[in-house]
């Protein structure tokens, strides 16, 4: 990434545009757009953190191996950034918006939020939701 593509990007990034949380997206947005097949969580947790707690349904790479992955993440979908604290969720945020990702945003609310949405009735919801929508 250059100088350039990240000043851009920061340019474009005016008082609206973080006032108005576009750059981030709640739990439950997420996995309705989730179990419409429209997005992708990424979890950036290194590998310990994730040996601890794994997320099946998310696309997991390491922060430090993002560079390198870029291949892996749809362009197609909603791409949510993960990360228990949400440091590592920004970072990569504003690093694949300065590459070019239009559809990218943080997770809001970390563990807590995840949580909360992986509960045995909000599942069975997005169950349903992920079975109405299939054609």
């Amino acid at each position: 990434m250059t100088d350039t593509r990240l000043g851009e990007w920061l340019k474009s990034c005016t008082f609206p545009y973080w006032c108005t949380g576009q750059h981030k997206i709640s739990a439950e947005a997420f996995f309705q757009a989730w179990a419409r097949g429209e997005a992708v969580l990424l979890d950036l947790r290194d590998e310990v953190e994730a040996q601890f707690l794994q997320l099946p349904f998310a696309l997991h790479i390491p922060i430090h191996r993002l560079p390198d992955e870029l291949h892996r993440i749809p362009r197609d979908r909603l791409v949510a950034t993960f990360c228990s604290g949400g440091d590592r969720a920004a970072v990569a945020f504003a690093y694949l918006q300065a590459l070019g990702f239009k559809n990218v945003r943080i997770f809001k609310g970390g563990y807590a939020s995840l949580i909360q949405e992986l509960l045995p009735g909000r599942l069975v919801q997005y169950q349903k939701r992920d079975r109405e929508s299939r054609p």
